[in-house]
């Protein structure tokens, strides 16, 4: 028999070693992702008294993909239109938590006598949180529902960009020991335009395929199609140059915004947990007892530091930004460790041979300790806001508390002549980017064409088929015009307004110009005009009058590009289709304040069986019933008379806090998978009837069996056969064997009575 290779024994250890670790600390009520580094210390190669695995690359692989699915759930619980909703926000608590890390590593390591590169890299390393320990943490402290956890995860995804342009400012000061601005500009242009496109393109095209689709989507095909998508993603994400963690969180972003979210999210979490478990464990597996003894007083300084000032500049980022002292304490105390970016930035400085080795085993150290130590932090949050709150002066607690309270209503004045830019300059951004995604894709096509099709006919066909792709998004970028009329009030306002409206319009024009003759160059070239005799003076002026034309011509056959309204509303309607699904959509104007939130009716809540007059809804958390689904029913604006079913999913509309408080006793489920039950004394029993019974000739619903001895009538044997579930009218014959359950006690008379 062939030996198994070693993964299925490493597998093997690393699961019965975590399941044990995590059901200890599920008693000891700790979080399991503790239990999970746990295990991970016991089978790696620091602990001599445990099996250890043997197939280190193959679990780091696992590991990875448990990253990956952990960023993928993520995406689904939090898309990028609530990214935008928060994005001022989690913008300045991240700068702030990222310039004040990177300065006060520097400091430390400057303090410690590192050299400079060692402490520019621990700025860069200690500026960086983990993404999947706080994830897991809420996920454990069943957190994602709390008020500060959006900000939070935003601000871990912006973290996240902001740690590939530290590897890339990091990698060029390794290489050329200088800072290079322009380097971080492209990178920055670089991040932004590849999530513009993978959002655009997701937007529009997954939701459409699936849409196809629906009809033959069955839990196994949707689980395929979804995680195949995001390893798509992943895949697309490292071929750009960009983690394989936020090419799975872009995808689970654009999953969220679809019909099939819930679902996708409710199969992949199994996924999930198992490849999770993996890279927790493997995170534990790099615990070195003999690194915590030579650099002890170095990783509890560093230890230390980090404990102190990450948490509180995110706190004073919070506060800068205008959430209230106790948002800004409970989303702050989450960044107290560092995670899986930091390893990377460490691994770069290694490989570019710019960091002592020492730095690397520190790290992690510091990163396990600080894993270890985030769910306490987490839960010392609160604690600390009430101390905090019980030592500020009142009147300097009444206005950090009242940052975030009140009804927050949007302005709804008039277009003013900057956000009429602003949206020019936005749209003009959008298009642009989508054309030239658009462009490179014709481009490559263009050149398989080119070759199978040589000759100037290769070079015609290929220019056709891009200059047709491409002119629904040059036209949008040229000529599409929307809010006509407020346009033509802010041109009459003053001569200045006009002149920059015109300037707008005509650089607009230029781009769409500029464009068609970068097509016309790229296919049109020297060697397409020389085989037609024409030099180069001539051939670039036939090229620019050409796209001139392609340019006019755009603007004539403006009725013709009805189908570019067709596109956009495609993708809106994509976006906003999950919205849409429910009963109704919030105005934007009151999405401050007002939301919806659908809800599953636990059947231990106290409102299962309730009708809805007798609920407390409304008195105590000021939320009204807009929709119940059950089954395949939807029950749309129920009355006060309607009755609740378990597991009916039930729609909510009110405040985000009165909603939070509302879904502990709605979906109130208990966390044990099995549910355990008192031991019955039913039982099944037989009794023979015998031929002096009082029950022979007597039909089975007038024998009393069930009123007197509580007993049900399973099978009857006569004769050597068995009538299984009689009928209530059939007759008991002498030696009839009846099968029956009931009670031990009254089975004991029923069987006395007959003997």
């Amino acid at each position: 028999m062939d030996s198994l290779p070693a993964l299925f024994s490493d597998l093997a250890l690393i699961l019965v070693t975590a399941g044990v670790t995590t059901v200890i600390f599920k008693w000891l009520k700790q979080p399991v992702v503790l239990g999970y580094i746990i295990a991970g210390f016991l089978i790696g190669p620091n602990f001599e008294w445990f099996p250890v695995i043997n197939d280190h690359t193959s679990v780091e692989t696992w590991s990875e993909i448990g990253m990956v699915f952990m960023l993928f759930g993520i995406g689904l619980e939090f898309s990028f239109k609530k990214l935008k909703k928060v994005g001022g926000t989690v913008g300045i608590t991240a700068l702030t938590e990222l310039v004040t890390m990177c300065l006060v590593g520097f400091v430390l390591g400057k303090i410690l006598g590192w050299s400079q590169m060692d402490c520019i890299f621990l700025g860069a390393m200690l500026s960086i949180s983990s993404t999947t320990i706080i994830a897991k943490a809420f996920e454990d402290m069943k957190l994602y529902r709390e008020k500060f956890s959006g900000n939070v995860i935003g601000e871990l995804v912006v973290e996240d960009l902001e740690a590939v342009l530290l590897m890339v400012i990091l990698s060029t000061l390794a290489v050329s020991k200088t800072f290079d601005g322009m380097q971080l500009l492209y990178s920055m242009l670089k991040l932004g335009f590849f999530l513009l496109i993978w959002f655009i393109g997701g937007i529009f095209l997954v939701p459409t395929v699936l849409r196809w689709s629906r009809k033959f989507m069955s839990e196994e095909t949707l689980t395929v199609f979804a995680v195949g998508l995001c390893f798509l993603m992943v895949v697309l994400a490292n071929l750009a140059g960009f983690s394989s963690a936020l090419g799975a969180f872009i995808m689970g972003s654009i999953l969220a915004e679809t019909l099939e979210a819930e679902m996708i999210h409710k199969l992949t979490t199994p996924i999930k947990n198992l490849f999770g478990a993996v890279f927790f464990v493997s995170v534990g597996m790099m615990v070195d007892p003999q690194i915590l003894v030579n650099y002890w007083w170095q990783i509890l300084v560093i230890t230390i530091v980090l404990l102190i000032f990450k948490p509180l500049s995110n706190v004073v980022g919070r506060l800068i930004a205008g959430l209230g002292l106790k948002q800004a304490v409970q989303g702050g105390f989450c960044f107290s460790q560092i995670g899986e970016f930091s390893f990377i930035i460490a691994t770069l400085g290694l490989s570019y041979g710019v960091i002592d080795e020492f730095l690397y085993p520190i790290i992690v150290s510091v990163s396990i300790i600080t894993t270890f130590l985030t769910p306490y932090a987490i839960k010392a949050a609160l604690p600390t806001y009430r101390w905090l709150s019980g030592r500020i002066p009142h009147q300097w607690l009444s206005h950090l508390e009242n940052k975030d309270s009140g009804i927050k209503v949007k302005s709804g004045q008039k277009v003013s002549m900057a956000s009429f830019m602003g949206r020019q300059f936005k749209h003009i951004i959008i298009y642009v980017a989508i054309v030239i995604a658009v462009l490179f894709l014709c481009f490559w096509g263009g050149s398989v064409i080119m070759d199978y099709v040589p000759g100037i006919w290769g070079n015609a066909i290929s220019a056709a088929i891009t200059l047709v792709l491409v002119s629904p998004f040059l036209w949008a970028i040229g000529f599409r015009h929307t809010l006509v009329k407020t346009t033509q009030k802010l041109m009459e306002n003053s001569r200045f307004n006009k002149t920059t409206i015109l300037s707008i319009f005509i650089i607009r024009f230029i781009i769409v110009w500029v464009v068609a003759t970068s097509v016309m160059r790229h296919y049109f070239d020297a060697n397409f005009w020389s085989h037609l005799g024409i030099g180069a003076p001539y051939y670039r002026m036939i090229n620019i009058g050409m796209a001139l034309v392609f340019t006019i011509l755009l603007r004539v056959l403006s009725p013709a590009m009805k189908f570019h309204k067709r596109i956009e509303e495609r993708f809106t309607e994509n976006l906003n289709k999950r919205q849409s699904s429910q009963v109704f959509a919030i105005p934007e104007i009151l999405q401050e304040n007002c939301h919806l939130q659908k809800m599953t009716l636990s059947p231990d809540s106290v409102y299962a069986g309730k009708l809805i007059k007798e609920t407390d809804f409304r008195d105590n958390y000021n939320v009204s019933v807009v929709s119940v689904e059950r089954g395949k029913q939807l029950f749309e604006l129920p009355k006060s008379d309607f009755q609740l079913y378990p597991f009916d999913k039930i729609t909510f509309v009110g405040h985000e806090d009165h909603l939070r408080l509302l879904l502990g006793r709605v979906e109130a489920f208990d966390d044990a998978l099995i549910q355990e039950h008192e031991e019955s004394d039913v039982d099944m029993y037989k009794v023979e009837v015998l031929p002096d019974s009082p029950f022979v000739g007597v039909a089975l619903m007038d024998s009393g069996l069930s009123d007197k001895y509580e007993a049900m009538i399973i099978a009857i044997e006569r004769e050597g056969q068995f009538i299984l579930n009689p009928s209530a009218k059939i007759k008991f014959q002498p030696y009839d064997l009846v099968w029956f359950v009931a009670q031990k006690s009254k089975a004991e008379i029923l069987i006395n009575s007959e003997e």
